[in-house]
């Protein structure tokens, strides 16, 4: 770089000042200077000095001095060697005492190589002096700037900008040089500043680059720029020394913003407004379009600046709104901010002018507020107060104290913003955050963001805000309120009485802090929401929900008492009054709901300052009491003494009658008239809801219209959608409801009536055990066992018949909106699903593509799209020939196919580029360009045109009759009838490039005219020999060949082929011969007397020299059409399966069919909406390292993973690299190898490159909007490398459009600790100059020797190989204070850019022709749909992880159900879609302004994604789900992945369950929609978890039954039992077990996309593969971590590693991991089934048995072995040794600190126990009553034993309690015996267990003898391990621990150890793991034998 800026020849300066050191300086820098001398300048060999690495202390300062010192060193060592001792010194006076880490080690060696390069460096200096030297390279890059700066030199611009680097950084050096020496800075002609910008380069020569020429950039920076009549301008200017101001610099001089937000927030803003304006412009036609070069203000103001201000600032409108409701603490706010939108100038231009700087000061509060940003009614407090003071600037207001004008509370001092706003409010929020310890303490234990969010203590804060408030208390000081309750009430009144004063006038200021002896700082608590750990949450937040269900409950058991026969009989007074007795039930609910509603928020009474609202409470409260009591007395009281009422005597209705208890119903179903009412007339509902009339607000505060945790939120209000949609998701439910009532009543209610009677009849007088309590009659523990699990499948199985609905709907919806291609043949919809639907189709994508992807160039195009697709694709096919139909269209439409051909050869270029096509597969799929398609000619690829050609010469060889009939069956195929013309004139064509002779010439050209003469007069079967034509071809077909390989040696064999051909044309094809012979002859007859005269004989026809011109020359065009014929002759059948590659197949299908669906048009690149992508990352895999790929210590390397899984992109790879194998692509192309095997993984690299695809596509069809037919035919590759005028606007346009930030906040450090990943990064940045990478800086900075750390968002962008930073914004502190995604978003977030935003997450991936339809997707942001348009666009998702394990294809195919049928009913009709972590376009500056896209506090916002649309649509968004989008995604592959996978989201969705947003959700929506939000969040695993509780219950009713005797007593007795009615009742739960729930949306949505013959197979094959196996076993983990996360809480994220090679899993780390959630409670249920069938054999047939269990055998037996049968190489011999081995020391190993769980079984037990300890006592208690269950074992099963003679003596069980404390004290003096004699006395000890062994066995053969114990009863006698699971004594415990786990691990272990004795096991298991794989011929058994092959 440097060799081509500074100059040659020597640089002479005049200088007029000494240029020697002075005495003082000299002794300043005697320091650093006598150490730097050395004798070694003969051996110097300049290196560079490490400039990346470096303490953090200095990096920011220093950094660009040793960059430059590297840049420069070999042509100017001294100023090198300059640059780097100013960087020492810089270093020395940051640290003199090297206090900071790292330092000292950086100075040492810096010194060092500067003693190296001293003497060497004076040597080779071309100055005398030093200051010379620096002045004459300085100068000379300053010449080249000056020379280069505004010309049109855009390849150079890379080279200018490293160019002012370097001089900025030589002239702060020379200047500090020159100040040393004593003497000033002079001749150096001005400084030179760097070029340090993001997208726009707003100072100095920037604005000469072609972005800052857009029009539209030039009317935002000067609306930006106009300062015209602010205040304070002249202190302004003198302050600030920059060149052009604006009002951002001025917001910075009065309130304090930093330097890095302005600049960044400057950009930002201008531009929203260019963006803004070209749409606004475009829209209405203004006169802007005519005059470009005019820009004012005013134009601005008229189209955009109104548009930016209402858009960023319409939330701070609506929070007027809601505050102007508020009566208290608020009307000094809502006085203010009336003034504040109320009163702006009457001027115009003043008028835009403060809307922009009110627009400015909310984005520079934004993008300063750091963690603030989750605040986003924090951010309004802020907001309205600084808007206030700058209204109040700007009007010239005077202070009533001081009398001065007003000022900003926190003036504009430097960093003032920061510190005193921003930090005072950070301190408090990571201080609360550091009291949740990680997320372990209880949620009501502190205050998370939404708790400091919506608390109302903002508003007696005052501003500037008092840091003595209680909202800046951090500690609780226990019970805070006891005895304060009469001061608050004082409170509340003299609160009131300010309200009275302010309202009358008579007080101007804020109310003053009220001061009392009672009042004392105090810690505030929860705000409005209290997260409690308890399943009543759930009844809570979906009260109507579960009120409905218990009601409908009842009314059905009343309904089957009453026996009715027909409908008609519930009108019946008696049947009704029974009925309606259902409302004494939901008065007694609402009474429960009102005490949990107290319950539920007494911990956050602090902040419940509202009378109303603890009046509505208490009202509530007394009204659920009142009628708990009036609702049963008038009960009881009509059923006591009936009084019928009759209605009218004599009349049709006269017969019913009506009692007094109807009335009192009646009375009590008004109040919810009104909910009935506001439901379908929702906008009524709205208008309530933001109504500011008293008797709307009364009326919504009773009818709790408003948010019943405080009415005064902001959230929750006007989410009512229209009545058409209410309608539909209402439909929905309404069906799904009676489907699931009916059933439930006739199989599951009804059948049960009549054996409850029969069991409560008999009595039984004879238990088989001690009877507990023989008072209770009526067999009431039969009943209840009978009952319970119906009762608990009646509450669960609403989940399944969602699932059906769901199915069943969402294909209705997928088939309605015709979600697949338009067939023009026919009137159906169907989806191109295969290559060969897609060729059929093929000529019909030119015009949908265009009128898809290609903006409309005029009026009339617009005109003719609004006809519709369907017309005009008939119009199209309805002719033979389409090139005869486009030669008819207009120059416009030819130019767009194009167009399409354009695109279409990108998109298959992008495939070669992926290695998904070979070559080959390239050419064939290819579409020629050239000047033919503007005259309607269009060239289809060859793949389209496989087989056409030889099936035309079989036809033509073979066809007898006329030549009209000939034709006629060659052009009936129009692909036909064009290959064969193509080959034609492609052979014509060829023919006159190669034959130039003159002789030849006419030859060929009269025979070509021999051949159309006789086709035009159709003799051409009279006249040419058909039967020929495959020779021909043949010679054809060589002569071609020939001509591809051109070699010179071959030019014999290319003339004896034009012979052949010449003489099988005239002599075998030509009938009559041929008159062009004729001539030749006599030609030859004339040569032949000639030659008799001259002796010369000669040459034959084309053998003559100079006529055949071969080889032809090098033309592109020529060879590639020559290529093309060569094609067209040679392909044959083979072409049909073109591309062979499944996954381009995938794409491309997908591609064709997504075109027909219903896709907005899309506008030109320059009208589209800007939009940003933006990527969190952490420790993820950047891209694969070298060791990496080839690492193989436990596993396969995973470069020979990727080889065996994708054997044809490695076989194209190669070819594409040009290398045979890997050994030479190890030896040259390092690099390619990487990219090549990260891309096919869940890598950064992947994702960045699919994301980059954005910016390409812009480029492109920016290109192709503004081409003319010339640049067409030129192509776009060829403007990109040749017209750089053209390619540098369309960068600019592309810049303007498109931003891509990735959020990594560890990059800084990893970059000073040299880690290879932020050298990928590095790569990254400078392979694509447009993406940027943000990251947190943590500095040390010294003050008073002290290292302070101070934290910055920084982001860098790629810059001459280095990163370059853009933008430092400094912190309050570190960001990560809550969820580490969501913060390390947020972080990022203001480095964004444009209206739309994406979250792509960094295991996602993109296609380029996906990413041709962003502008398409981003106009559904334009749409109005009924309350405005969406601000969340959902995007359909493809799983690129499922094509080889049979896991990733289970994970794959339930993802795609879920991102396809799932997402689509969700969105529509239901309503209910939300965000769930998917790529989904979020409306930026609607999220910026409420909250971001994403929350952040710890623990409850887990699952962080999904509130991000929560919070969307809880303040009035809109979100939509589009499918003609797809975004890749990558799943884990491995159980143990899956497992962790599936556990974070149970975590997340126990979280979300205890959420207020879950909360509000529940209590806003509408009955039915409230219904679907349950059901499509929570409810499904609530629901699981019913279902498993229901099998508990079930069992444990039975062994009840079974144990006790009742059963038998029962069935022998009274031959009444309840199997039929269980059998049914269980049959729906059976479904969730075999994964049949999981499975039915799979079904339609393949069905719908594949075919229902291919979605049945591969249900099928599904099954086969035990897929089963695997949904039941993920259902056991859902359960298990949802339940216990509610009770005990332990959230956390697990990561899963995403790893690429299945590896095999270890059985201890198998144990470790699904001990607790599977095993333990499968061997409880394998037990409960044992125990059940051993003792009901005696009275109860087989066949019930199996038919009632079946399902739960098939639970227990998968819960304990799929760990196994899914672990690769689970069943081989040599893994089972090892992992035996393993799992025997890992038992033994004894725990402590330090040594993690993985290493010893006793550190994984405490860790499996730590959330028992951290939960509260309320959850203990309940651990605790669960346990309890296991006494009925040990309770029933010693009555049962055979020990105990039949006896029923409570003393027996007496005695069954001592036999356990002797086995406890037996394992106690084992254990001590150990501590205390294994050590030193081994023997004694060995001696010891042999004596209490033999006496067990010896007690064990007496009572065998004695009381005929048998070997059952031992069997039985080992479940006493969970009698002591979860007492308190621990070292007992521990003891029994180990040994269950030991045993369970054990029994566990046997039966695998015993079938891996099987091969075929083996064998069998890996078919089934790896199906799929084997499906496509891929090679799994190198890969396993590969990993064997290491191990060993």
């Amino acid at each position: 770089m440097s060799s081509e800026i500074v100059l040659t020849e020597p640089i002479h300066e005049i200088t007029t000042h000494d240029e020697a050191e002075s005495s003082e300086a000299a002794s300043r820098r005697a320091y650093t200077r006598s150490i730097t001398y050395g004798r070694d300048c003969d051996q110097y060999v300049p290196e560079p000095f490490d400039s990346e690495r470096l303490p953090v202390t200095l990096a920011s300062e220093i950094r660009r001095f040793l960059r430059v010192a590297n840049q420069i060193e070999i042509e100017e060592p001294r100023v090198a060697y300059l640059c780097r001792f100013h960087a020492f010194e810089r270093a020395h006076n940051m640290d003199k005492n090297s206090a900071g880490r790292g330092v000292r080690q950086f100075k040492t060696a810096l010194l060092q190589k500067l003693q190296k390069d001293m003497e060497v460096s004076m040597m080779r200096r071309k100055e005398k002096g030093d200051i010379r030297e620096l002045r004459r390279v300085y100068n000379g890059y300053k010449d080249y700037i000056i020379r280069h700066t505004g010309t049109d030199d855009f390849a150079n611009r890379e080279k200018l900008t490293n160019a002012r680097a370097i001089a900025s950084v030589l002239y702060e050096v020379l200047n500090a040089v020159t100040q040393a020496t004593g003497h000033q800075l002079r001749g150096d002609r001005g400084s030179i500043d760097p070029l340090t910008y993001n997208i726009l380069p707003l100072e100095g020569s920037g604005v000469h680059q072609p972005i800052m020429q857009l029009p539209e950039i030039k009317v935002a920076v000067a609306a930006v720029r106009n300062i015209r009549g602010l205040p304070f301008l002249e202190e302004f200017k003198k302050r600030k020394a920059s060149k052009a101001f604006d009002i951002f610099d001025w917001l910075e001089f009065c309130f304090g913003f930093q330097t890095g937000n302005v600049s960044n927030q400057r950009e930002h803003l201008i531009l929203l407004l260019a963006n803004t304006h070209i749409r606004q412009s475009h829209k209405h036609k203004s006169v802007l379009q005519h005059r470009t070069n005019i820009v004012t203000s005013h134009e601005v103001v008229r189209y955009c600046i109104g548009w930016t201000h209402e858009k960023v600032l319409q939330k701070l409108y609506k929070m007027v709104q809601v505050l102007r409701q508020k009566k208290q603490h608020t009307f000094h706010i809502r006085h203010y901010l009336l003034r504040l939108f109320s009163l702006l100038p009457y001027v115009k231009q003043e008028a835009q002018q403060y809307k922009l700087l009110y627009v400015a000061l909310y984005l520079l509060i934004w993008g300063e507020a750091a963690n603030l940003r989750f605040m986003p009614e924090c951010l309004c407090y802020i907001y309205h107060h600084m808007a206030y003071e700058m209204h109040s600037m700007l009007a010239g207001a005077v202070s009533l104290m001081t009398w001065e004008k007003v000022m900003p509370a926190y003036g504009g001092g430097k960093e003032a913003f920061l510190n005193n706003v921003v930090s005072p409010i950070y301190k408090v929020i990571q201080e609360e955050a550091d009291k949740s310890k990680n997320g372990t303490a209880d949620h009501s234990s502190w205050r998370n963001y939404d708790d400091l969010n919506e608390t109302q203590a903002c508003f007696e804060v005052g501003w500037p805000m008092r840091l003595d408030h209680d909202f800046f208390c951090v500690k609780s000081q226990g019970n805070q309120s006891k005895g304060n309750i009469w001061i608050r009430l004082r409170h509340w009144k003299e609160k009131r009485k300010v309200k009275k004063d302010e309202e009358q006038g008579l007080q101007d200021t804020v109310e003053e802090e009220l001061v009392d002896e009672g009042h004392k700082r105090k810690w505030l608590g929860k705000t409005n929401f209290v997260e409690i750990r308890s399943f009543l949450q759930i009844f809570r937040s979906f009260d109507r929900m579960w009120s409905f269900l218990i009601l409908a409950l009842q009314a059905l058991i009343i309904i089957a008492c009453h026996d009715l026969t027909s409908p008609l009989q519930l009108v019946e007074t008696k049947v009704l009054e029974d009925v309606m007795s259902i409302f004494i039930t939901s008065a007694a609910l609402k009474l429960i709901h009102a005490i949990l509603d107290i319950a539920s928020t007494w911990k956050a009474r602090q902040t419940m300052d509202d009378y109303h609202q603890i009046l509505k409470y208490v009202l509530r409260l007394i009204i659920a009491m009142i009628w708990i009591v009036v609702l049963p007395v008038y009960y009881v009281n009509t059923r006591r003494k009936y009084t019928c009422y009759s209605i009218r005597p004599g009349s049709v209705l006269g017969e019913w009658c009506y009692s007094s208890f109807m009335v009192v119903v009646a009375v009590y179903l008004m109040t919810n008239m009104v909910d009935m009412i506001l439901f379908f007339v929702p906008a009524v509902g709205r208008y309530i809801e933001t109504s500011n009339y008293r008797i709307c607000t009364v009326l919504a505060w009773w009818t709790q219209l408003l948010p019943s945790d405080d009415p005064r939120l902001y959230v929750g209000r006007g989410m009512q959608e229209d009545q058409l949609s209410a309608f539909k998701y209402m439909l929905f439910w309404v069906l799904l409801l009676l489907s699931k009532l009916s059933v439930s009543y006739y199989f599951e209610i009804k059948p049960l009536i009549e054996p409850t009677r029969e069991i409560m009849k008999i009595g039984v007088d004879r238990y088989e055990w001690h009877e507990l309590f023989p008072q209770v009659k009526s067999n009431a523990g039969a009943i209840v066992s009978v009952w319970a699990p119906i009762i608990l499948i009646y509450f669960m199985d609403t989940q399944i018949w969602y699932s059906v609905f769901c199915t069943v709907f969402g294909g209705l919806y997928g088939m309605l909106h015709h979600l697949g291609e338009v067939s023009p043949s026919f009137c159906f919809y169907s989806l191109i699903r295969t290559m060969g639907m897609l060729r059929s189709r093929f000529q019909s994508l030119p015009y949908v593509l265009n009128a898809r992807l290609i903006s409309p160039s005029s009026k009339n195009d617009r005109e003719r799209r609004k006809k519709g697709l369907l017309s005009r694709l008939k119009k199209y096919f309805t002719s033979y020939h389409l090139e005869i139909t486009l030669s008819k269209e207009p120059k416009t439409r030819k130019n767009k196919i194009a167009k399409f051909v354009i695109l279409w050869n990108e998109i298959i270029n992008s495939f070669r580029e992926e290695d998904l096509i070979s070559n080959r597969e390239r050419d064939l799929m290819m579409m020629p360009l050239s000047s033919e398609i503007f005259s309607g000619r269009i060239r289809w690829p060859v793949f389209l045109l496989a087989n056409e050609f030889s099936t035309a010469l079989i036809i033509a060889r073979d066809f007898v009759g006329k030549d009209e009939d000939l034709v006629r069956k060659i052009t009936k195929d129009s692909l036909m009838q064009y290959v064969v013309k193509e080959c034609y004139d492609s052979l014509k064509y060829i023919l006159e490039i190669v034959v130039v002779g003159e002789l030849e010439k006419r030859i060929v050209s009269g025979l070509i005219a021999e051949i159309e003469e006789s086709i035009k007069k159709s003799g051409l079967l009279d006249d040419i020999r058909l039967r020929e034509l495959p020779a021909l071809c043949a010679k054809c077909t060589e002569f071609v060949e020939l001509l591809v390989e051109g070699n010179d040696h071959q030019y014999v064999e290319v003339v004896k082929v034009l012979q052949d051909i010449f003489e099988l044309l005239t002599n075998d094809m030509m009938i009559n011969g041929s008159r062009t012979l004729d001539m030749l002859y006599s030609s030859e007859q004339n040569l032949e007397d000639s030659a008799y005269f001259t002796g010369r004989v000669q040459p034959e026809v084309f053998a003559s020299k100079g006529c055949i011109h071969f080889p032809l020359a090098d033309n592109e065009a020529l060879h590639e059409q020559i290529k093309r014929f060569l094609l067209l002759l040679t392909v044959k059948d083979r072409a049909m399966d073109i591309p062979e590659n499944l996954e381009a197949r995938r794409r491309i299908s997908f591609f064709a069919t997504s075109l027909f669906m219903n896709i907005p048009d899309a506008p030109k690149v320059r009208n589209m909406l800007s939009f940003s992508v933006l990527t969190p990352h952490y420790t993820e895999e950047v891209k694969f390292s070298m060791n990496e790929l080839l690492s193989s210590q436990e596993q396969v390397s995973i470069i020979f993973y990727m080889k065996k899984i994708c054997p044809d992109e490695w076989k194209n790879f190669l070819e594409r690299v040009g290398c045979e194998d890997l050994d030479s692509i190890l030896s040259e192309k390092e690099d390619e190898l990487r990219n090549w095997a990260s891309f096919r993984g869940q890598t950064l690299s992947r994702t960045v490159r699919g994301m980059m695809y954005y910016r390409k596509a812009l480029k492109l069809q920016a290109f192709l909007d503004m081409a003319e037919d010339e640049d067409i035919l030129h192509g776009y590759d060829a403007i990109q490398r040749g017209n750089d005028a053209l390619s540098a606007q369309l960068d600019a346009l592309a810049d303007m459009k498109f931003t891509y930030v990735i959020s990594w906040q560890k990059f800084g450090l990893c970059k000073s600790l040299g880690d290879p990943r932020a050298e990928d990064i590095l790569d990254l940045l400078n392979r694509y100059p447009a993406l940027r990478v943000a990251y947190v800086e943590e500095k040390e900075d010294i003050i008073d020797n002290n290292p302070q750390k101070v934290y910055s968002s920084v982001l860098v962008r790629g810059a001459n190989g280095y990163d370059q930073d853009i933008y430092r914004i400094k912190l309050p502190g570190p960001p990560n204070i809550g969820e580490g995604k969501p913060e390390n978003q947020n972080h990022a977030i203001i480095f964004t850019r444009g209206e739309a935003l994406q979250t792509i997450d960094m295991n996602q991936d993109n296609y380029l022709e996906e990413a041709f339809k962003m502008r398409n997707i981003l106009q559904e942001f334009s749409k109005d749909r009924g309350h405005g348009p969406p601000t969340i666009l959902g995007l359909r998702e493809h799983i690129f992880t499922g094509s080889v394990s049979s896991l990733a294809w289970f994970m794959s195919y339930q993802e795609t159900s879920f991102v396809t049928i799932g997402q689509r009913l969700l969105a529509n009709p239901l309503r209910v879609r939300f965000h769930y972590g998917h790529p989904d376009i979020f409306d930026r500056i609607f999220h910026i302004t409420r909250g971001g896209v994403s929350k952040a506090s710890k623990t409850i916002n887990l699952s962080e994604d999904v509130f991000a649309g929560f919070n969307s649509t809880l303040r009035r968004g809109f979100i939509t789900y589009h499918e003609y989008m797809q975004v890749g995604k990558g799943r884990d592959v491995g159980l143990i992945q899956i497992s962790k996978f599936e556990a974070k989201i149970a975590n997340g969705n126990s979280e979300q369950t205890l959420s207020r947003d879950i909360y509000r959700l529940g209590r806003r929506f509408d009955f039915f929609r409230m219904l679907s939000c349950y059901h499509t969040t929570i409810g499904f695993y609530f629901s699981s978890l019913i279902s498993v509780i229901s099998i508990y219950v079930f069992l444990y009713g039975q062994l009840y039954m079974v144990l006790s005797g009742l059963q038998k007593a029962l069935i022998i007795e009274a031959r009444v039992h309840n199997i039929q009615s269980l059998e049914t009742a269980l049959a729906s739960q059976s479904f969730i077990q075999l994964g049949l729930l999981t499975g039915l949306p799979m079904v339609m949505e393949n069905a719908l996309e594949k075919g229902f013959y291919t979605a049945l197979k591969d249900f099928v094959l599904l099954q086969l593969q035990l897929a089963s196996v695997f949904f039941t076993f993920s259902f056991g983990t859902k359960c298990h971590y949802y339940g216990r996360t509610i009770l005990h809480g332990g959230a956390k994220y697990r990561p899963t590693g995403r790893k690429v090679v299945i590896s095999h899993a270890s059985f201890t780390e198998n144990y470790r991991l699904y001990s607790r959630s599977h095993f333990v409670k499968g061997f409880e249920l394998l037990v409960l089934l044992t125990v059940y069938d051993l003792y009901r054999k005696s009275y109860q047939s087989s066949t019930a048995y199996v038919l009632i269990t079946y399902a739960i055998w098939f639970l227990s037996l998968t819960w304990l072995f799929a760990p196994f049968l899914f672990n690769p190489s689970g069943f081989d011999w040599q893994r089972i040794v090892d992992d035996w081995k393993d799992w025997s020391k890992w038992i033994k190993q004894p725990g402590g600190i330090g040594i993690p769980p993985d290493k010893s079984w006793q550190s994984w037990w405490d860790e499996e126990q730590a959330h028992i300890s951290r939960s509260g006592l309320g959850s203990r208690l309940i651990e605790m009553i669960l346990s309890l269950r296991f006494f009925m074992y040990q309770y029933g099963l010693v009555y049962h034993l055979d020990i105990s003679g039949h006896s029923n003596n409570f003393i027996v069980y007496v005695l069954s309690w001592v036999v356990i404390g002797v086995i406890f004290l037996l394992a106690q003096i084992v254990n001590l015996g150990r501590h205390w004699l294994s050590d030193n006395h081994q023997f004694a000890f060995r001696l010891f267990k042999a004596f209490l062994f033999l006496s067990v066995v010896s007690t064990i053969i007496s009572l065998s003898l004695v009381c005929d114990l048998s070997t059952r009863d031992l069997i039985i006698a080992q479940i006493i391990r969970p009698l002591i699971d979860k007492t308190e004594i621990w070292k007992f415990a521990q003891v029994f621990a180990r040994s269950y786990d030991h045993g369970m691990g054990v029994v566990l272990f046997a039966p695998i150890a015993s079938l891996a004795w099987l091969p075929i096991i083996s064998a069998f298991q890996t078919q089934v793991l790896f199906n799929e794989a084997f499906n496509r011929r891929l090679q799994i058994q190198p890969i396993l034998a590969g990993k064997k092959k290491k191990r060993t």
